[in-house]
């Protein structure tokens, strides 16, 4: 069952839950906000190994950003978190270490303080994760054919690869934590600012799930955390404006472009071409206001298939936008609204080999996959149309479904090397989602 179907799924599932608690009053609240934070992460059996060789270990720390969603019935509250992490980087000989993760979490809590603007919640996540580790050479290849001539200069390991498709997200992550927030009235608006500190413990509950060629990186998913964040939040007692929401939506969809120029240098130097065209997978927070419309979108882009015999590759594209616009037209439960985003996007390709030794050889050897990576800003323009249907007798929450077009505007380069991609990154999309707003 693909992800897209488990959401609607779940959805079904609440509205189901909620019924009969509809019939009594309900106070709601939600809020979407970025967060910036940092965890230790020892990686005891790396370590030992540099250790073995008298070398320095690697930091123990990496640093987070994320984006989340939160909505609170009463005093039950659910919402979701994205976050990439990342590890310090460590230098040796002519070669550079560092390594990166990413959790997708499901948070389910109970709102223990809601007095005025303050608001304490204990809350536990649940949710699937990505992590790569890589030695590559400190300098980057200069030219594309000539990267593509020897991609073999460090080694990168990766479990759950999601440069292959978010689909691919994997083995079960957990955290546990306290979020306390205040509430900053907007002279004006229903919007409060939401300033929020997190506390807790992330882990990996099953040992084993984070081998990569034998050694264990368990640790890279685990550790206390401290993070700090801010937001738009819509207060309870905000909530007779009846015209104001905010939702969360998963998002699927089709990006009408080829990479036709770096597949002919792909053939060209004994590889196979990129098939097909790229589609993404990814979550879009949006809150209304009256008319007005803001909110953003994070989804990931990804082709991969096999290089040759002995090497796979994948060309993979990361994009985050902040987004305004207004609701045109709303009639009952439809509606239709335009969109501007701006935002950040990267481009990378990554060549592999498909067999390497495990440690310690493969440290000794070094010399198996190549990467290149480049990014810079986006923008777009977007047209949708949204239908939605009330859930509970006193309209707990809308399912809501909508279909999206739009065209995405490289406003850089989007160099692999020397070979410029922003032919690839400017194409028209077609996108469907389906969420919840409260």
């Amino acid at each position: 069952m693909s992800l897209f179907s488990r959401f609607f799924l779940f959805v079904l599932f609440l509205g189901i839950s909620y019924n009969l608690p509809a019939q009594r009053l309900i106070t709601k609240r939600s809020s979407f906000y970025l967060m910036a934070g940092t965890s230790g992460a020892k990686l005891r059996q790396f370590d030992q190994l540099l250790e073995d060789r008298g070398l320095t270990g690697l930091r123990n720390k990496y640093h987070t950003i994320g984006l989340g969603y939160q909505a609170r019935y009463n005093d039950f509250v659910i919402g979701m978190e994205v976050y990439h992490n990342r590890g310090g980087k460590s230098e040796l000989d002519d070669f550079k270490l560092n390594y990166r993760t990413s959790r997708a979490l499901l948070n389910i809590g109970y709102a223990f303080i809601e007095e005025s603007n303050i608001q304490l919640i204990h809350y536990m996540s649940i949710g699937a994760g990505f992590l790569n580790f890589q030695m590559l050479p400190q300098s980057s290849s200069q030219s594309l054919e000539g990267f593509l001539a020897e991609p073999s200069q460090g080694f990168i390991l990766r479990e759950k690869n999601i440069q292959k498709g978010t689909r691919y997200y994997g083995n079960f992550l957990t955290e546990t934590g306290f979020q306390l927030s205040y509430d900053f009235d907007l002279p004006g608006r229903k919007e409060a600012l939401e300033v929020l500190l997190k506390l807790g413990y992330a882990f990996s509950p099953f040992e084993g799930k984070w081998n990569l060629n034998g050694l264990s990186f368990d640790n890279a998913q685990s550790g206390a955390f401290i993070r700090v964040g801010a937001g738009l939040t819509l207060p309870d007692r905000n909530f007779f404006y009846k015209d104001a929401s905010i939702g969360l939506y998963l998002i699927n969809g089709i990006h009408f472009t080829s990479p036709d120029g770096f597949n002919e240098v792909l053939e060209s130097e004994g590889f196979n071409a990129f098939d097909g065209k790229p589609s993404n997978l990814g979550l879009r927070i949006l809150g209304e206001s009256g008319k007005f419309l803001y909110g953003a979108d994070i989804y990931n882009l990804a082709m991969s298939g096999s290089a040759n015999n002995i090497r796979n590759h994948t060309l993979n594209s990361l994009r985050v936008y902040g987004n305004l616009g207004m609701k045109f037209i709303q009639y009952r439960n439809f509606a239709i609204g335009g969109i501007a985003g701006l935002g950040f996007g990267n481009i990378r390709y990554t060549n592999t080999m498909k067999n390497k030794p495990d440690f310690p050889e493969l440290f000794e050897q070094r010399t198996f996959d190549g990467y290149l990576r480049n990014s810079g800003l986006m923008a777009k323009p977007e047209l949708y149309v949204e239908y939605g249907i009330p859930i509970g007798k006193r309209n707990l929450f809308d399912v809501v479904f909508n279909t999206s077009v739009g065209y995405e505007l490289p406003l850089a380069n989007y160099k692999l090397a020397d070979f410029s991609m922003a032919s690839y990154m400017s194409a028209p999309y077609l996108s469907f989602g389906i969420g919840v707003r409260p």
